[in-house]
């Protein structure tokens, strides 16, 4: 369940982004060549374009990539939920497959996390924090309004918790309750459990590929119930007992 400390997992979410696959598995590969051991996986939730062929291709050149295929599409968070899972390294990367999130970032990310490893409670999530935005005014609008209410309601104080580029502790990952649309709220539920979180500072660029899959329905107003979900999550939350054999 720990998983390998030499490796890192990169999984990457996609749906119907064949065009996008090549250019962000050589991109992952040349920002975390010579950081020691990688495996990249690609989870394709139910796509109906070339998505699977082109991650088949992609592996040909690039050896370290695995692919994780979903009979029906399941939503962002099953995706990741399934790579974490079959994952196995210690540690997790995850960043969108539109080709927004930069993986260049995933080396100060890496660094942020080393010299944070002295924090007590230790860290387990590192998230990105999208400084300038590369979306359309309404999803910049949403997203502000969205991360505004979060913060104050869940006092999880992350400036930008929807943001698709972080690091994860697989093992504490693989304690959360799974719901639907959890990769929003993970800042505060790895702070229920007791962990620290940090935010870096990471590019966005524009999507040139492909469609985006969101709209104001699936952003703004399923994670309204989503969040007084996560909010009685930690009201109930007890930490463990230790038990003592004797």
């Amino acid at each position: 369940m720990s998983g390998d400390p030499g490796l890192l997992s990169v999984v990457i979410p996609v749906c119907n982004e064949a065009e996008n696959v090549l250019p962000l598995a050589r991109e992952i590969a040349a920002a975390l060549r010579g950081r020691g051991g990688l495996e990249i996986l690609f989870v394709d939730d139910g796509s109906t374009d070339g998505t699977a062929e082109a991650i088949r291709g992609a592996r040909a050149g690039i050896p370290e990539i695995r692919l994780l295929r979903h009979s029906r599409r399941s939503g962002q968070s099953a995706a990741v939920s399934s790579g974490v899972r079959r994952a196995r390294g210690e540690w997790v990367a995850t960043l969108d497959g539109d080709g927004q999130n930069d993986p260049a970032d995933f080396p100060a990310m890496l660094d942020a996390l080393e010299q944070a490893r002295a924090t007590r409670p230790p860290v387990r999530l590192v998230m990105g924090n999208r400084v300038t935005r590369r979306d359309t005014w309404l999803r910049r609008l949403s997203s502000r309004v969205a991360n505004g209410v979060r913060g104050r309601l869940l006092g999880d104080g992350t400036p930008d918790t929807g943001c698709g580029i972080k690091l994860m502790h697989r093992a504490t990952f693989l304690e959360l309750p799974f719901f639907d649309h959890m990769h929003r709220f993970l800042p505060a539920l790895y702070q229920r459990q007791g962990a620290t979180v940090i935010s870096v500072p990471v590019n966005h660029r524009p999507r040139t590929r492909g469609a985006s899959k969101y709209g104001l329905h699936n952003r703004l107003w399923v994670g309204i119930v989503d969040m007084y979900g996560v909010m009685w999550l930690k009201s109930r939350y007890r930490p463990g007992l230790e038990v003592i054999e004797e």
